[in-house]
């Protein structure tokens, strides 16, 4: 597959790579590349079916975002570990895969990737039953009359954002075509996955990452409301990891690269050393 991939800063640099959430682009992270005080070379793939990449007419699996960042390391740096910060969908990818392949990652930093809900198996039923229905009418993006209409969504989804950011983001979340303006993802990555989240098998390739871990979350995102009712869930994913490392960012959400880049810039320089 044709994957697009962002970079920042020069080659001699130190190396860091970016891996970005669902329904985001690489070009999303340009607010906390702007805040890092350090020269970096910055690499920030789309994930297939997001932003410039190719879409995957088969469907969106998650094993193959393992398969792709394996793909994406052997090119930029296959001879030494890796610096990694992953956002909600990348973070979870990040932290899995540097238990499936510990030895790749040098040091991680995970936004809110500790993982979904847990499912039981009596969920599963209604799951491959909604899964079946969505064959038949696989899922839309709304078409919009302007990138000013796009903004203001972004802006009503994430209040912090201001509008000079707002105004950045949609012209890399959407683009314009014949109908109108619209996003550039692939709406079917808002298919259910028929196959429930197994958490107890993330957690136990958590267990094999070696690197030091550092776990940042946004005091007030969506996220921190659901682990708040699951606190013992949370203590167990946190504890997998052997060497880790806790921050809470203050006013920041779910999408804390775009709430507090520069704090969180520091942070993760911080923790890079």
């Amino acid at each position: 597959m044709r994957c697009h991939v962002r970079t920042w800063g020069e080659a001699h640099h130190p190396r860091v790579f970016l891996l970005h959430g669902w329904m985001d682009v690489s070009a999303s992270f340009q607010f906390l590349v702007d805040a890092f005080a350090r020269d970096w070379h910055v690499i920030a793939p789309d994930w297939r079916g997001f932003g410039l990449s190719q879409w995957e007419p088969g469907g969106y699996w998650f094993p193959n975002y393992y398969a792709d960042l394996d793909a994406l390391l052997d090119r930029y740096q296959p001879d030494a570990p890796v610096l990694m910060i992953g956002h909600s969908l990348g973070g979870n990818v990040a932290t899995t895969y540097a238990g499936i392949r510990p030895q790749r990652i040098a040091r991680l930093v995970s936004l809110e990737g500790l993982g979904l809900a847990r499912t039981i198996p009596e969920d599963a039923p209604k799951r491959f039953e909604k899964w079946l229905d969505q064959q038949n009418e696989p899922p839309g993006f709304k078409v919009y009359a302007s990138f000013e209409e796009v903004a203001a969504r972004l802006k009503k989804g994430n209040p912090r954002l201001t509008d000079a950011r707002a105004a950045f983001l949609a012209r890399h979340w959407a683009h314009e075509t014949g109908r109108g303006v619209e996003l550039v993802s692939d709406p079917r990555h808002k298919m259910v996955n028929p196959y429930l989240y197994r958490a107890d098998e993330m957690i136990e390739c958590w267990k094999r990452v070696t690197a030091p871990v550092l776990l940042v979350s946004g005091k007030d995102s969506f996220f921190a409301g659901w682990f708040k009712d699951h606190p013992e869930d949370l203590a167990e994913r946190k504890a997998a990891f052997a060497d880790r490392r806790d921050v809470e960012l203050e006013n920041a959400g779910h999408m804390m690269h775009h709430d507090q880049p520069e704090r969180l810039a520091r942070v993760i320089e911080e923790f890079l050393g």
